[in-house]
């Protein structure tokens, strides 16, 4: 006789997710027309929770039970596309009263709350789905580096869906296999910050006013200082401001760098930062244009030297196609990631364009030899499938989100100390050539209620 298996416990025990080698499959089972993945969404509308929201209730073995949102507006329109679902603003108040009818939370909050609100969920034993980038602190890595080690049957994801694309798997697939030599270099550029809805451009610091009436600005801020609401940051331009935001460079990490960490297992903490910009980022507001070389020590016949520095930069500041060995031409995309290896340069777009170039001829990327075959892949159902114990591809879980946003983040930090080399250790959270920026970028003073819990 077979041991019935409780509903929960099955939630709790599925898998953490797979990496790109793991294709295996292990059969969903459900005991019942009503046995799905309750999902709690936090931060419901805003820059993309509306879209992660959606996707998510699409599939059909999950449900949105839940939103919890600060701005009354959004939770509102959110409550009339998800009319059965419990509501809240504040997230603690989800967690400490709706707890048992929730399984698994998406978070699509602005950066500085991502950390707090994730590693309550893991405290709780939820899955997440978390938006990019992970982090908004140097130190948040290692809190949750901890947390997927104390917690390894939770399944977790990066809101990175342009992974799914079969050219940017494709471009993994024959980095991973050397096709065209050692690596050499990286270079990566973002179009952002540029004009519309989420940055503000022009960094104008209005004078300090009444938060609107829809929106609680206490809990909006969160873990951040208590500060007044200004004009032209909340509830959708934050990311231009340094104490909630990334700027272009974090912004966009995600989607440019992880054809690298997901092609080179060696790429772990990077050793060093040094970025460019026309002066420090300031109390308020990032500093834009910027250009950054953030160094990885290697020793490993797959790469041309023991170092491997990536370059990468927002504004469209893009590398000499002539010192890469590229014929005159407009770059395909905006967004671009180019790999510099000693057979050959790849070019991956952000859309999933890929071009491998050698000796001044240029292969479609998907036309080299010895590709596997790439199945279409939703990324959301990715993530519900995982939590229901079906494992397919998962890109991207938190383990490795969390290599990506440090190398995404570094370079924003690094801009207070333009020029300047900073040497980064990670086990030690310091930079140990440069005291101030020790002191001064690598972790916030939590306010009191807002911490993110300790998780293992």
């Amino acid at each position: 006789m077979t041991t019935p298996v409780s509903r929960r416990s099955f939630l709790q025990s599925s898998a953490a997710g797979v990496g790109l080698s793991t294709l295996g499959h292990v059969p969903f089972v459900q005991s019942g027309a009503n046995d799905k993945l309750r999902v709690l969404s936090i931060g419901v509308v805003g820059t993309i929770g509306g879209k992660d929201r959606r996707q998510v209730g699409k599939h059909p073995n999950a449900e949105i039970v839940g939103l919890c949102d600060v701005d009354a507006n959004a939770l509102k329109k959110a409550g009339e596309q998800e009319p059965g679902a419990f509501q809240c603003r504040d997230y603690r108040e989800a967690f400490a009263a709706h707890a048992d009818e929730f399984d698994a939370v998406i978070v699509s909050t602005p950066d500085h709350s991502h950390a707090s609100i994730m590693l309550t969920a893991f405290a709780h034993d939820k899955h997440v789905y978390g938006q990019k980038p992970l982090v908004h602190q140097l130190e948040e890595i290692v809190l949750f580096e901890k947390a997927i080690a104390a917690k390894p049957n939770l399944v977790t994801q990066l809101g990175n869906q342009r992974m799914v694309y079969p050219g940017r798997r494709a471009a993994v697939e024959i980095l991973r296999e050397g096709q065209i030599g050692k690596a050499i270099e990286a270079h990566a550029w973002v179009s952002a910050p540029n004009r519309g809805r989420y940055f503000n451009f022009d960094n104008e610091l209005h004078e300090p006013s009444a938060p609107p009436e829809h929106l609680d600005w206490n809990l909006w801020l969160g873990p951040a200082a208590e500060t007044d609401y200004r004009k032209g940051l909340a509830p959708i331009v934050w990311r231009s401001w340094w104490d909630y935001g990334g700027n272009g460079l974090g912004d966009w990490g995600c989607h440019l760098l992880d054809v690298l960490f997901y092609a080179y297992d060696e790429l772990q903490s990077p050793i060093a930062v040094q970025t460019h910009c026309a002066k420090p980022a300031g109390e308020h507001f990032h500093v834009n244009p910027c250009r950054s070389t953030t160094t990885f020590a290697v020793d490993s016949p797959r790469f041309a030297r023991k170092f491997f520095p990536v370059h990468y930069n927002d504004c469209r500041q893009m590398p000499s196609r002539a010192a890469l060995g590229l014929p005159a031409d407009a770059w395909m995309e905006n967004n671009c990631t180019v790999v510099v290896c000693e057979g050959g340069v790849m070019v991956v777009g952000a859309s999933g364009r890929i071009e491998i170039w050698r000796d001044g001829k240029m292969t479609k990327g998907l036309d080299m030899p010895y590709l596997p075959e790439f199945p279409k892949l939703n990324h959301w159902h990715a993530w519900v499938d995982n939590c229901l114990g079906k494992k397919t591809e998962l890109r991207t879980p938190f383990k490795d989100a969390v290599r990506i946003t440090e190398s995404a983040i570094l370079p924003v930090k690094a801009t207070r100390f333009p020029g300047v080399e900073l040497r980064w250790d990670k086990a030690s959270l310091t930079f140990p050539n440069h005291e101030e920026a020790t002191k001064t970028i690598v972790k916030r003073a939590y306010r009191d209620g807002f911490a993110p819990p300790a998780v293992g």
